[in-house]
C-alpha cells in the first residue's frame, strides 16, 4: 500500500471450495479474472488495489481428497455498501482454472469497530489502574482515618475474643450484633455498649455477659442465620 493511501475500514473473509487441485495463485487469478468488467471501472480489484482502496488479497489453501479448500481474505477501505458489493463479486466466481468452484462469504469484519472495542477494553484496565492507585480525595481520606480510629476502639472479650465495644462489659444494656462491621457502624454513631457474635452460634461468653444485663437488644438481618440467634437468645 502506498504511503498516504486510507487505511482499511473493513475484511471481506470468504471460503473457496474446488472440484481439483489447484494453488492460491489459481484462485487469485480466478478472482481477478472473473470479477474484471462486472462492473465501471471504480470496482475493478486491480485499480482498486493501485489506488489503496483494497489491500493485498491474502489466500490460504490445503488440499484433501483431490480437492482443494481455503480462504480468501480481502481488506478495504471502501464504505459498507461497496464492501458488500466488492463481497458479492468474489462470491460469485464459479471457476478456478478448469475445475468447477464455490465461494461463499462467512463474514465483513468491521476493523474499526473492533478496534474501537480494544481501545474501550484498554480504556476500562487504564481506569481501573488508575482509580485504584490514585491518592484519595478529601472526604474519602477522612472516611478511611474514622474507620481506623474506629478499628483502633474496638476491643474483643472471652476466649472467643468476639468483636466488641469499649462499653459492652459496663454497661447495663447490650446491643448483640452480628458481625465486626456492624461493631464499627454503631461505634461510629456513638453506640460503645455493642458485641458481635461472628456466626449463628452465639459464643458461650456472649450468653453470659447477656444474662448478667438489664435489657439486651439484638440488631441482626432478617434472614435464616439473624433467626437462628435470635432464637438462641430466647
Amino acid at each position: 500500500m502506498s504511503a498516504g493511501a486510507p487505511s482499511m475500514k473493513y475484511l471481506i473473509e470468504a471460503r473457496v471450495e474446488v472440484n481439483g487441485v489447484v494453488d492460491k495463485n489459481d484462485v487469485v487469478g480466478a478472482v481477478f479474472g472473473q470479477t474484471e468488467g462486472l462492473f465501471s471501472s471504480e470496482f475493478d480489484l486491480r485499480e482498486l488495489q493501485k489506488s489503496g482502496k483494497i489491500g493485498r488479497i491474502e489466500i490460504t489453501v490445503s488440499v484433501q481428497d483431490k480437492k482443494t479448500y481455503g480462504k480468501i481474505m480481502v481488506p478495504t477501505a471502501l464504505d459498507k455498501y461497496s464492501t458488500a458489493l466488492i463481497a458479492a463479486m468474489i462470491e460469485s466466481v464459479e471457476r478456478v482454472g478448469p475445475y468447477n468452484a464455490v465461494v461463499k462469504i462467512e463474514k465483513i469484519h468491521d476493523l474499526r469497530a473492533e478496534r474501537r472495542k480494544k481501545i474501550s477494553e484498554r480504556a476500562r484496565a487504564i481506569l481501573y489502574e488508575w482509580e485504584k492507585s490514585k491518592i484519595p480525595e478529601e472526604d474519602e481520606l477522612l472516611k478511611v482515618l474514622e474507620e481506623s480510629l474506629l478499628r483502633a476502639k474496638m476491643i474483643e472479650l472471652g476466649p472467643e475474643r468476639a468483636p466488641a465495644g469499649p462499653d459492652a462489659e459496663k454497661s447495663d444494656e447490650l446491643i448483640i450484633v452480628e458481625g465486626r462491621a456492624d461493631v464499627v457502624n454503631l461505634l461510629r454513631h456513638g453506640y460503645a455498649n455493642v458485641i458481635a457474635v461472628e456466626g449463628v452460634k452465639i459464643p458461650e461468653y456472649v450468653k453470659n455477659l447477656a444474662n448478667r444485663k438489664r435489657r439486651v437488644i439484638a440488631f441482626l438481618d432478617g434472614d435464616r442465620g439473624g433467626d437462628m440467634i435470635l432464637y438462641q437468645l430466647h
